[in-house]
């Protein structure tokens, strides 16, 4: 397929529409940290503690499996109308959230909680559509060259928005209740409501001022595709996010686990043989595509699998107060923001992005094994600059592998190209969390280590992830009377939590290296000065079609 010429743009309508995007993408960023300090409050006001993480839940998955569907939806009608469909959907969403249980029970939806269920997945059918929109419509504007610098600050936002998320939700959270229109409106609510006027504004900004792009390819709509996709996410998310608790080997578990498979083998057959595929399959044998996307499933497994278990790890290993293991966690993010910024500019300058890759995931390599080395009388510093490590090797990938993918195809297929990477890097870390949090749950159920003088009657119980959350919980809750968190939890329970958090770091830093070794397979292309519009001929030996020419490694 032959691509049109590329469009030139005004510098307003460059400048309008990035600020528009660096708007609902900070959104769409925020909306998975902000809400998570208001939790408590909307639980206790809602009455739904048995449906809490379904709050997260519905948004995770509502916003992951529609981001290659997005993807291809934008390369079929153009990036607009999916951007403006995108923020319509999380306005509408964020309207319902914040009005959830405000009018009782409601017929098919009922309680208040049930509703903010509901009410989430919509949010997150538009959350899906920001991000993967956002990149799509940087790819169309700028060239390769130009655009790792703004990939690199997009990247950041991620970083950021875990900063101040939880800083804005408390803020909001913590608002006395107020009377408008004749109805009390709790200080929550306006976690979700500060979303409609950001959102409004974007929305003006980009109906006015952006661009209609011209690349559209049209084509039907894979129905039967976007639906196993669905029937194969769907249920594998689920399986991922209740097996830690249900256990791996319960019927439901194993039974969403072969519906997804299933599914999988069925939309892997429709996809072969439709002519406008959701996900075209092709696109896998572009090794840069390949690679890349390994590469960034296998690091953000990693990442999110070590980083989840660390304030266990610095509560109940070391001895620390929650607030403290919340400051040591900061040098990760303004690492991260650091790395991600700076790793934009200078790909934008080397005019290559491997380099920038491979130390990253290098970096972050070397970060996973000196964690997994901490001492067990290590210093808040010792941990500290530990973390630092983690979040500068991680800064680069979160820009640069989308930005290899997107080099590497032709101009009809940046949307699917595109969304594929946010969709890896989703699922990615929706599996290193399940999988090292099974990981944790053996080490923890292994027998205890004691000391060989030490009496039979010395060992305690195995314990479970569920216990070592409640023992947090119980530390939090003495330390905040006074007493120190050190001293609330038994030693030999410190000892176990140490050596099992610390073997699911090693196992991090394992991952690590697949992913490394997946990013030294991915081809040096030269970043390109203009937008491509044809596929280059000229290609060095195993590139695919569609692939730039490769310089020597």
């Amino acid at each position: 397929m032959t691509d049109v010429e590329p469009q030139t743009f005004s510098p307003l309508e460059k400048r309008v529409t990035l600020i528009a995007l660096m708007i609902v993408f900070m959104l769409s960023a925020l909306d998975q940290t902000i809400v998570s300090t208001a939790m408590p409050r909307i639980v206790a006001q809602l009455s739904g503690l048995d449906l809490y993480p379904w709050v997260t839940t519905a948004y995770l998955l509502a916003s992951t499996v529609m981001v290659p569907i997005y993807g291809k939806l934008s390369d079929i009608y153009g990036r607009k109308p999916i951007l403006v469909i995108g923020i319509v959907l999380f306005m509408a969403g964020s309207m319902l959230c914040g009005l959830a249980g405000e009018f009782g029970d409601l017929p098919l939806l009922g309680g208040g909680m049930v509703q903010l269920i509901v009410f989430r997945a919509i949010q997150g059918l538009g959350g899906a559509a920001l991000i993967t929109s956002a990149f799509a419509v940087i790819a169309d504007l700028y060239p390769p060259r130009e655009r790792a610098k703004l990939g690199g600050l997009f990247g950041s936002t991620f970083g950021l928005a875990s900063v101040i998320g939880p800083l804005i939700g408390g803020f909001f959270t913590d608002l006395p209740t107020v009377n408008l229109l004749g109805y009390d409106v709790a200080g929550w609510r306006w976690v979700f409501y500060i979303n409609l006027p950001l959102a409004g504004l974007a929305l003006f900004m980009i109906l006015v001022e952006m661009p209609r792009l011209t690349h559209r390819t049209g084509g039907k709509i894979d129905f039967a595709g976007a639906g196993l996709l669905l029937t194969t996410f769907v249920p594998l998310l689920l399986a991922l996010s209740w097996g830690g608790t249900a256990g791996w080997a319960a019927s439901h578990i194993l039974g969403l686990f072969a519906l997804s498979a299933v599914s999988l083998a069925a939309f892997l057959f429709v996809e072969a043989r439709v002519e406008n595929p959701i996900v075209s399959l092709s696109l896998f044998r572009n090794r840069t595509f390949a690679t890349a996307n390994l590469s960034a499933f296998l690091m953000f497994m990693a990442f999110m699998g070590m980083v989840s278990f660390l304030p266990l790890y610095m509560q109940l290993g070391l001895g620390l107060p929650a607030t403290t293991s919340g400051l040591a966690m900061m040098p990760l993010t303004l690492g991260l923001i650091a790395a991600a910024t700076a790793s934009g500019f200078l790909v934008n300058k080397l005019g290559r992005y491997k380099i920038v890759m491979v130390f990253g995931a290098a970096l972050t390599s070397l970060a996973a094994f000196l964690l997994s080395q901490t001492p067990s009388d290590a210093s808040l510093f010792d941990l500290m600059w530990r973390v630092t490590l983690l979040g500068l090797g991680l800064g680069p990938a979160q820009s640069v592998f989308n930005l290899a993918s997107q080099n590497a195809v032709p101009r009809h297929q940046l949307g699917v190209a595109t969304s594929a990477g946010q969709f890896f890097r989703q699922v990615g870390s929706t599996v290193g969390v399940a999988v090292f949090g099974a990981v944790l749950t053996h080490n923890l159920a292994a027998p205890m280590m004691r000391t060989a003088d030490a009496a039979p009657t010395a060992r305690i119980q195995a314990l479970s992830l569920a216990d070592l959350e409640k023992l947090a919980l119980s530390s939090r809750t003495r330390a905040t009377s006074g007493e120190p968190t050190a001293a609330t939890v038994d030693p030999r329970v410190r000892e176990t939590v140490t050596t099992a958090i610390l073997g699911v770091i090693f196992a991090g830093f394992l991952v690590c290296l697949l992913g490394l070794l997946s990013t030294l397979l991915v081809p040096n292309l030269r970043l390109q000065d203009r937008n491509r519009t044809d596929p280059l001929d000229g290609r060095s030996l195993g590139e695919a079609p569609g692939e730039p020419p490769a310089d020597p490694a």
